[in-house]
């Protein structure tokens, strides 16, 4: 057998970034492997930029751990990858999106998901959720201002996430026609105008260049669909006891840091790219988002027990909301 979970070996890594060892979501795993030595770990790390081969030489048992997008990793635990569900963390006060609201409940629930107590539920088989931290809001963003409601969005191409089945039921919900994209393709896609939309946060902006395919006539919607996270999942054979915990509660504390590169990459972006929506359509979305989520969670495609206790944390942070009056969101 070897030393398997001792110290002696490098543990292997696999990392996704889009922009690979330049990116901040490798340098923050340079960070991270520094802080892991100290347990007793030691990590080496390899730079992908397709996502996709991240996740399957990870499955392959090719890298001991990965980090990707938790549409990716809810293969291994939906718990944790259902916090990526659409409208789960929007807050809204006085038909105003309130972000730092929204961001408090997403801190919040990953506080939740790295203590002790919920340590089996971050276990699914094999697999264990070593760490969540946020991408940033991912917002709507059209090749043309003009489609700026739900129901200009009609019959219009939007960009999915063929591993994500629940964006192309939503899509579909709302009248609109799923485009199957990844993340390596997702950019060209739209700045060549083969979708009309995409939901993607700041930090995609540069990297995947969308400013060409904005223009002079598109632009960006300052309403988050929902807060996409990047989650690192182990192979808990490799790792020694107990190291589960300790990496959640590092990425835990890194909440600010990557707040601080999500602001960053929000005012990247000029100011006239960003349009607000009309104030008496935020409760209606927010409604639509609530309702096509209940309905993709029937579907089985995200966990039940996280939505409802995403609820419980919106309340928390939002108690005067109309929806705080019953527990659950689904049963």
């Amino acid at each position: 057998m070897g030393m398997v979970g001792t110290a002696s070996a490098k543990n292997l890594v696999c990392v996704w970034d889009v922009a690979g060892k330049t990116g901040d979501v490798y340098n923050a795993a340079i960070d991270y492997g520094v802080a892991m030595q100290k347990n007793g770990v030691e990590i080496e790390l390899k730079s992908y930029v397709d996502e996709r081969v991240a996740v399957e030489d990870f499955r392959a048992g090719q890298c001991d751990a990965v980090i990707a997008t938790a549409f990716r990793t809810k293969a291994f635990n939906s718990v944790a990858g259902s916090i990526d569900s659409i409208g789960s963390s929007t807050v809204v006060r006085a038909n105003k999106i309130d972000i730092p609201a929204s961001y408090e409940v997403v801190r919040k629930v990953i506080q939740l998901f790295s203590s002790e107590g919920a340590s089996k539920m971050m276990v699914e088989g094999n697999y264990e959720v070593g760490g969540i931290f946020p991408l940033g809001a991912a917002y709507p963003i059209v090749r043309d201002r003009s489609i700026n409601s739900v129901e200009a969005l009609s019959g219009k191409k939007i960009a999915a996430f063929d591993y994500d089945k629940a964006q192309g039921a939503m899509i579909q919900k709302i009248g609109a026609q799923p485009v199957s994209v990844d993340v390596t393709n997702i950019g060209p896609r739209f700045n060549n105008g083969f979708v009309d939309m995409v939901t993607l946060p700041a930090v995609a902006y540069k990297p995947f260049e969308l400013y060409k395919g904005i223009g002079t006539k598109g632009g960006i919607g300052r309403f988050p669909i929902m807060i996409p996270t990047v989650q690192l999942v182990f192979n808990k054979a490799k790792f020694p006891e107990g190291f589960g915990l300790k990496s959640r509660v590092y990425w835990s504390g890194q909440f600010d840091h990557a707040m601080s590169l999500i602001k960053k990459a929000e005012a990247g972006i000029p100011a006239a790219t960003w349009d607000e929506l009309p104030a008496e359509n935020i409760p209606k979305y927010v409604l639509m988002l609530r309702e096509a989520r209940i309905d993709i969670a029937k579907q089985g495609m995200y966990n039940k027990q996280t939505l409802n206790i995403i609820k419980r944390v919106r309340c928390s942070v939002n108690g005067s909301d109309a929806e705080c009056a019953s527990k659950n969101e689904i049963d």
